[in-house]
């Protein structure tokens, strides 16, 4: 006589439902599954009327009612939760204030570590839920002792794990991403909805910062902090041009940078620093911009944190590739060396360390070393 495996308990999950096509069908998956799933919608602006029609973010009033007819398909409750007042002190206000002093954010990050598995984790276990399920591709392995790891999706064409490395083995407990195990196409998850009957089917994707609308980052923080004329130099320190605002660039910028002096050597130039102290922006060439290490600040590990110096891969932005590095943890920073120079690292982003596809852990860069011009 042999023993009948037995199905995984079902769970009381509550879905984040954005509207999109990813948290629909992940909410239908998991009540597929067998669990019993209640869907969401997280109201994150005071005011989304606001917003126009046809924003291509993620909390519109358009947004809501998407999720809500998608919920009705799937047959499952749905609400609507208010979090405008968190989300604007976590991620909003955060996001001004990083730009502001020179840095640069990602708030989808932060929205995933403040609002979806914290702020909403948090209500959701208050009332009784065992696991928040979202549309994101990435996938919680669990151990034989008990132990979870997150790791990149199956499709790494669609992984978003560099967005959930913040998370800790806590909230891993209670996470479900049910797209995580999908090696298909983004048009193969559209007919899956559609077959479903989810009207989401041919629902573009987000891809702008869903507080920002129209796209226009600038103007948005403009609109925030206000015109503040300074100089652009080079790096020794000339004067090639003004600009109305330090928050208005970025590190490895190229575009935009309105200087009607040429380089002597004929190239094109590039941000390098920004210093929101006496709110200049340097530039200069490009082989200026390779670093070789870093310092990040604020480590978040995916399970117990490293000890000693180890080898690993690390992914700079949310659709970067990898490289490889050193990294070790020194008085609580982390700090990393990389095999190979990299451009484009910018103060403010997370980087986030791999062991093959499992998460390691995340931080946010504090300071880089360059190859030919030491510390920015």
């Amino acid at each position: 006589m042999t023993d009948t495996p037995q199905r995984p308990r079902p769970l009381r999950v509550l879905a984040a439902m954005s509207g999109g096509v990813d948290s629909a069908v992940a909410a239908a998956r998991a009540a597929e599954a067998g669990h019993d799933v209640t869907g969401v919608h997280l109201a994150l602006s005071a005011n989304p009327q606001s917003f126009r029609t046809g924003a291509r973010g993620c909390c519109t009033i358009e947004d809501s009612r998407d999720a809500r007819r998608a919920a009705d398909v799937i047959g499952i409750p749905f609400y609507v939760w208010d979090l405008a007042d968190r989300f604007r002190e976590d991620v909003v206000e955060d996001f001004v204030a990083e730009y502001e002093a020179g840095r640069t954010p990602n708030p989808c990050l932060r929205c995933n570590e403040k609002i979806k598995f914290a702020a909403l984790l948090d209500k959701a276990l208050a009332l009784g839920f065992d696991a928040v399920c979202t549309g994101h591709y990435a996938k919680v392995i669990v151990r034989e002792d008990g132990t979870r790891e997150l790791h990149r999706a199956s499709d790494m064409a669609k992984d978003q794990s560099y967005v959930l490395g913040v998370l800790d083995d806590r909230q891993l407990a209670h996470a479900l991403f049910p797209l995580g195990d999908t090696v298909t196409t983004k048009d193969e998850i559209r007919a899956e909805a559609e077959r479903r009957g989810l009207a989401v089917a041919k629902k573009p994707d987000s891809h702008d910062i869903c507080f920002i609308a129209d796209g226009d980052t600038q103007g948005f923080l403009a609109r925030r902090l206000g015109k503040a004329e300074g100089d652009i130099v080079d790096e020794a320190g000339n004067k090639l041009g003004t600009h109305e605002g330090a928050y208005g660039f970025t590190i490895g910028q190229r575009k935009g940078l309105r200087i009607g002096t040429p380089a002597a050597d004929g190239k094109p130039r590039y941000v390098l620093d920004i210093s929101p102290v006496d709110n200049t922006v340097t530039v200069g060439p490009a082989d200026a911009l390779d670093v070789t290490g870093l310092r990040a600040i604020k480590p978040r590990w995916c399970g117990a944190a490293p000890t000693g110096p180890g080898t690993y891969t690390a992914q700079l932005r949310a659709h970067g590739g990898e490289t490889e590095v050193t990294a070790e943890v020194v008085d609580g920073s982390l700090e990393v060396t990389f095999a190979e120079p990299v451009r484009g690292v910018a103060p403010g982003q997370a980087i986030v360390l791999y062991d093959g596809t499992r998460v390691v852990g995340s931080a946010t860069i504090a300071s880089t070393t360059r190859a030919t011009a030491g510390v920015a």
